[in-house]
């Protein structure tokens, strides 16, 4: 079993910034594919973007590019998403998630999942 808890979120205002934090505990090494999703009741969930414990490899969606990063920390078990340039449309509950494959989390889903965190954006 892996276990997740996001922090972070909050209210800000268009263009400012948050950095999310998801904190792994358990068989991390199970679940090398690590991701965050975000989902609004309007639009269902969504990919945001992805990254590797080993090798670092990251991805992300079309709509997230250029302002955010995500990061890891592989000493604290600790994968991070930071967030600039933020948009109302990026409002939303935002999901860590653990995967043992790449392709699971590109296939919009996930092994494991966090218990969610809420970002607003006030315009």
């Amino acid at each position: 079993q892996v276990q997740l808890v996001e922090s972070g979120g909050g209210l800000v205002q268009a263009g400012g910034s948050l950095r999310l934090s998801c904190a792994a505990s358990g068989r991390t090494f199970s679940t090398p594919a690590m991701g965050w999703f975000r989902q609004t009741p309007g639009k269902g969930r969504e990919f945001v973007a992805r990254i590797n414990w080993t090798g670092g490899g990251t991805s992300y969606a079309d709509s997230v590019k250029g302002r955010f990063t995500i990061s890891r920390d592989n000493a604290k078990n600790t994968v991070y998403q930071q967030m600039n340039n933020l948009k109302p449309e990026d409002t939303a509950v935002y999901y860590c998630a653990a995967a043992q494959r790449v392709a699971t989390i590109l296939m919009n889903t996930a092994d494991y999942w966090g218990q969610g965190t809420q970002v607003t954006v006030s315009s």
